[in-house]
């Protein structure tokens, strides 16, 4: 029997990749900062951080598959080191542990965010796939240059010998989001009315199941060193409420908004955040810089490598609209 350790693994992500695992015969063991709230008896918890070395290593003991999803996942922090020191710090941490320990395979997950550079603002590119090379100049905010960097540290053990390889997903949307990502904290906004306009935007939607699913494929078909897209639909935001508005029956903001304002609310929000509220705003400034460029993506190679399939759109928004109204997250 394989034996996966699953850093992250009470997250949105995370829980699905160890409800997977479970189908498929693996013993499961979690690192994960908080502790689990119904506890699994086959399932071996180890509540710590990723950057502490000595927890990791423990943790990588004796288990054949790693899971590294762990991270400071959202788009703004009240201490912006904390990008860098969370996220590349405990992923050398955990590449260095799965070295030491020997293991047979790992999975680190990125992020889509940091393959797509503030700069080019172009409307009319193409879609980014796996060969884009960046610099840590092009990253958005402190929130891109925590992942860039943490990517790094994964192909520099790839390039040392371990079997690591790099997932990329982008906007994950779904049914189980408990601690309530950034993606899901902008669709309740706007199912909850909160927002009377928008910025359009281009981006890519992905169920998080499916991303679950696209961690297992890499593990079993993946080749070390190289990344993958783990993506679905390109589709801009406009699109978007509009299908929100089919499926639920709610209106949506139809008024847009131009860039120059969103990034003059999003600096004020987030000057107001920093300072004295200490609560994530509305709309992070990182993800309004992000939404300037097209967020478009190729998914080809993780359907022609891995195998990788998805569930329809509309399946993935019916989902996440039934389990956001079943935990009382709908106020309209």
């Amino acid at each position: 029997m394989t034996t996966s350790l699953v850093t992250g693994g009470l997250g949105f992500i995370g829980s699905h990749l160890v409800a997977l695992l479970q189908q498929r015969g693996h013993r499961i063991r979690i690192l994960d900062l908080a502790t689990p709230t119904d506890p699994h008896p086959e399932i071996d918890y180890i509540t710590g951080s990723i950057t502490d070395a000595s927890v990791v290593q423990q943790a990588t003991q004796g288990v054949q598959q790693v899971y590294h999803l762990a991270a400071n996942a959202g788009l703004w922090s009240p201490r912006k080191s904390e990008f860098v020191t969370i996220n590349q710090t405990g992923t050398r941490n955990v590449m260095a542990a799965a070295l030491a320990a020997g293991v047979e395979r790992v999975v680190h997950c990125s992020t889509e965010s940091i393959l797509k550079s503030v700069k080019n603002t172009d409307s009319k590119g193409g879609k980014t796939d796996e060969t884009v090379d960046l610099t840590l100049e092009d990253m958005a905010g402190a929130y891109c240059r925590g992942k860039f960097v943490a990517e790094q540290e994964a192909f520099a053990a790839a390039r040392q010998g371990l079997p690591v390889v790099i997932v990329n997903p982008t906007v994950p949307i779904g049914p189980g989001d408990r601690r309530i990502t950034p993606p899901t904290r902008m669709m309740l906004g706007f199912l909850n009315g909160k927002y009377p306009a928008y910025l359009n935007s281009t981006l890519n939607l992905i169920d998080a199941r499916d991303v679950a699913l696209g961690h297992v494929l890499a593990a079993e078909r993946g080749t070390p060193g190289d990344r993958y897209i783990l993506g679905n639909v390109n589709i801009t935001l406009g699109e978007l409420l509009q299908r929100l508005e089919a499926v639920t029956g709610l209106a949506m903001p139809k008024r847009q908004i131009p860039y120059w304002l969103a990034y003059g609310v999003s600096a004020l929000q987030e000057m107001v955040a920093d300072y004295i509220t200490k609560s994530p705003p509305s709309a992070p400034l990182t993800g309004v810089k992000l939404a300037r460029s097209p967020m478009t993506f190729d998914n080809s190679k993780a359907q022609g490598q891995l195998g990788l399939r998805f569930r329809p759109l509309e399946d993935s928004l019916k989902a996440a609209v039934t389990d956001y109204r079943q935990r009382g997250l709908l106020t309209r």
